[in-house]
């Protein structure tokens, strides 16, 4: 395994400063957003498309500071009704493109959210009750999300594309391990995990148990943690709309690595990835609302170094 960070964890540096900062960090490969949701502070997605060499110029750099590009980041809701879905499809399919001019297979992103029918907004359903929740399901699952998805296994098939690495997250039709396992049962195997435990501690799962039933198919790990808030999680459940700013008020936060889960869970959780045979990288996504992303990716290298597994079995 080896120690690696998504680049919109210091989304405040330069290009140059970041790669500085990684380097000094202990940071070994990097993950770089290309847009969508992420503002893609690391890369210019169209320049990047077009001049060969803007890209050897960008690959010299990372290399330069002893660093690795691993993967592409396009996460946004390209299953989105409308103009909105058609803009990031956009932004994901010229991501597969880019993976290929730079020689990567894995691309990170999120499987989307449709509407319901006629629909002009996304509509995450999470309980059975009313029955027209059973009429969206199907809906979003079998007219839009499945033909979808083998669509574009097609594409990263063109671009020899062979992860795509879903992430594991709320408001999405992919939030949970069985629906994740839908999507690649009806995908294909292309289509994996990125197993970011954080999303599942909010939502009330075990990542440690969910990550059994994900044996050959996690294709990437995102290091990130949660912190509840007993208190008010207790008044007000974990289903939280407060923004991340308002963290004394929130049920639930997401905080630097060890200050919601400590050391011996982060051990268990890679030691049971070794026993999956994932020996990959630890892709660290500074998300703490309440500590600077420099320090907190400082403190996720330190912490992360005491525990990972550098040599498999």
């Amino acid at each position: 395994m080896k120690i690696g960070m998504i680049t919109d964890s210091v989304g405040h540096l330069s290009f140059d400063a970041m790669l500085k900062c990684a380097a000094e960090t202990g940071i070994e490969q990097i993950e770089v957003a290309c847009g969508n949701w992420s503002k893609a502070p690391h890369m210019q997605l169209d320049r990047m498309l077009e001049s060969a060499p803007a890209r050897r110029e960008y690959l010299a750099k990372i290399k330069d500071h002893g660093l690795e590009l691993i993967a592409l980041n396009c996460s946004g809701n390209q299953l989105a009704p409308g103009e909105a879905g058609k803009k990031h499809d956009a932004v994901v399919r010229k991501t597969f493109q880019l993976a290929k001019l730079l020689g990567l297979d894995k691309v990170v992103m999120m499987s989307g959210l449709p509407g319901g029918p006629g629909d002009a907004n996304p509509n995450w359903i999470v309980t059975a009750w009313p029955p027209e929740t059973q009429t969206i399901l199907k809906y979003q699952w079998e007219k839009v999300a499945i033909p979808y998805w083998r669509n574009l296994v097609k594409h990263a098939e063109k671009c020899g594309v062979e992860k795509i690495c879903i992430e594991i997250h709320g408001t999405q039709l992919v939030y949970n391990i069985d629906t994740m396992l839908r999507l690649r049962d009806a995908a294909g195997e292309r289509v994996g995990a990125n197993y970011d435990p954080s999303h599942m501690m909010w939502m009330g799962g075990d990542p440690l148990l969910g990550m059994k039933r994900l044996k050959g198919a996690i294709y990437h790990v995102h290091a990130k943690d949660t912190k509840v808030d007993p208190e008010n999680a207790g008044i007000n459940t974990r289903l939280e709309t407060r923004t991340n700013d308002r963290v004394d008020e929130r049920a639930w936060n997401y905080v630097t690595l060890g200050f919601g889960h400590g050391e011996s869970w982060w051990r268990d959780f890679i030691s049971r990835l070794a026993q999956l045979g994932y020996d990959g990288v630890l892709s660290i996504e500074h998300e703490d609302a309440a500590m600077s992303p420099t320090e907190g990716l400082r403190r996720s290298v330190e912490f992360l170094q005491t525990m990972i597994i550098r040599e498999a079995a």
